[in-house]
């Protein structure tokens, strides 16, 4: 069933180019709530606290993370584009509710509407683009899905501050909304394939290590996972105060809607655009220093808030910013898609957007007790700092090498991918009498002597299992000379004597 399937960005290119389009969709839902909400709540409902004004994000940010922790375990079971074509499906009424709320609360429950189906809609694009590339272009994957979205945000959170400037904050601004979810729907249904086939494609010749429990590992446990999605959190805490109280920051330096929409909209867009290239250095350079001085830039950039009023000031505050963010973002992705096992990629990703869009709801919390105590000025300061905490945690906690390669493979994993009709092929590296003493009833014989004499014989299509006696002597040996030469490779854990049952 795989033998047609080819991973890869250029073999993938219709559908990939299908998905980024959908996912800039995805972000422009976000963008019609970016500019004008703080003056929504306020103008229309009288919510004037910090606190009930950013309860908003909260409900968006808890429901978004919860759904993209779903995402990833339903992933597998009931396929990527049926989850898709849900989360489209519930974005649908969220701009009508945003017209026609009779109070706060209907705002605050189209919000949650928003936060399930953003966790749907993009978890989904990101896990599809994932599995058709394969490893090799994985951050530039990353790189133009993120672009794709977050460009989307910030071209429409330009285009509903200047119509809202124009004819009032609603119901206008929302109808890009009506737009945006009726076409991302039908993109989805008529184009878009699963990807799920992709999957087990890749999954037969990946040897990246499993992890014991996903979600601990990618948690707390692993330096690698948990350093970053601890910096995802961090990310999308300072990202929702960008959301919610910068736009109230620049409100009270008497700024009009439409240049505090150009302000707002310089962070997402130069985010957006940036990935474009930032994604596909993080398949070249090191991720830990792009994350590192992601996290850096932000900190230092947000810190300079408070201590500016000028237009030009805060433009260039908002796109450094954005730069900051562009670095870490798609890098964030590719990081774990590195550093776990295809089969379990998809509940790893679900797992570190859970805790990074939980980011929304903790820091609107805070920020909005800050802000309501202290002043606005005091909560930027807080998370500032803490972003540069958190860059010093990538610094000093997470490991420089990311991938944990599995050295052999176990004898139960090898039988039941030979069950499965996986196209594997077992060779004893073994003498011919060692051999015919007895041999795992499926391997062909070539000696390590005669192994490199016999390489233009083996099928490349084949990912080749060596054995000898015991495992990791000959068979280790025969292993790395296969992959020399460009073949798929890895040698068996406890060898012959184990599959046997010999003195085991």
């Amino acid at each position: 069933m795989t033998d047609n399937i080819k991973l890869g960005l250029k073999e993938n290119w219709k559908q990939f180019t299908l998905l980024v389009i959908v996912n800039a969709f995805v972000g422009g839902m976000i963008g019609m709530e970016r500019t004008i909400f703080p003056q929504f709540a306020e103008l229309e409902f009288g919510v004037a606290s910090k606190t009930a004004i950013l309860s908003f994000i909260t409900a968006f940010g808890i429901t978004k993370a919860i759904a993209n922790y779903y995402t990833g375990k339903l992933a597998n079971k009931f396929g990527r584009k049926n989850l898709l074509l849900f989360g489209w499906l519930i974005a649908i009424p969220i701009p009508f509710m945003l017209i026609y709320a009779p109070n706060w609360s209907w705002v605050i429950f189209a919000n949650v509407l928003l936060g399930i189906s953003q966790g749907l809609t993009w978890s989904s694009t990101v896990v599809m683009k994932i599995d058709l590339v394969g490893e090799k272009n994985r951050g530039l994957a990353m790189g133009l899905n993120e672009f794709a979205g977050y460009f989307a945000v910030g071209i429409v959170a330009f285009l509903t501050g200047y119509i809202a400037n124009k004819y009032g904050v609603t119901p206008y601004p929302f109808y890009s909304g009506i737009f945006i979810s009726i076409v991302g729907f039908i993109l989805t249904a008529l184009w878009i394939k699963d990807t799920s086939v992709f999957v087990h494609k890749e999954s037969a010749t990946d040897n990246t290590a499993p992890l014991d429990n996903v979600f601990l590992e990618t948690t707390f446990k692993n330096k690698t996972l948990s350093s970053v999605t601890q910096a995802g959190l961090v990310n999308n805490l300072n990202d929702g105060m960008i959301w919610g109280l910068l736009p109230i920051v620049l409100f009270s330096l008497n700024f009009n809607n439409e240049n505090i929409g150009i302000i707002t909209a310089i962070y997402p867009t130069v985010w957006g655009v940036g990935q474009l290239f930032t994604g596909k250095m993080s398949d070249h350079y090191s991720k830990k220093a792009m994350l590192f001085w992601g996290m850096l830039l932000q900190g230092l950039a947000i810190l300079f808030i408070p201590f500016s009023s000028n237009f030009y000031v805060l433009a260039f505050i908002s796109a450094i910013l954005g730069l900051g963010t562009a670095l870490v973002y798609p890098t964030f992705l590719s990081t774990i898609a590195q550093a776990t096992s295809p089969r379990q990629r998809a509940e790893s990703i679900g797992t570190f957007r859970l805790w990074r869009d939980l980011g929304y709801a903790f820091g609107a919390v805070i920020l909005g007790i800050t802000a309501d105590l202290f002043g606005i000025e005091y909560a930027i300061f807080l998370i500032g700092g803490l972003t540069i905490m958190s860059s010093l945690i990538i610094k000093f906690r997470m490991p420089a090498q990311i991938k944990i390669v599995k050295e052999c493979i176990e004898v139960n994993e090898v039988k039941q991918a030979l069950q499965a009709n996986k196209k594997i092929q077992i060779i004893d590296v073994r003498s011919k009498e060692e051999y015919e003493q007895g041999h795992i009833p499926s391997a062909i014989n070539i000696s390590l002597q005669d192994l490199k004499g016999k390489l233009v014989q083996l099928d490349k299509d084949f990912y080749f299992i060596t054995a000898c006696g015991k495992g990791g002597g000959r068979s280790a040996d025969g292993a790395r000379l296969l992959k020399e030469f460009g073949l798929n490779a890895i040698w068996l854990c406890g060898g012959t004597d184990k599959w046997l049952n010999i003195n085991t």
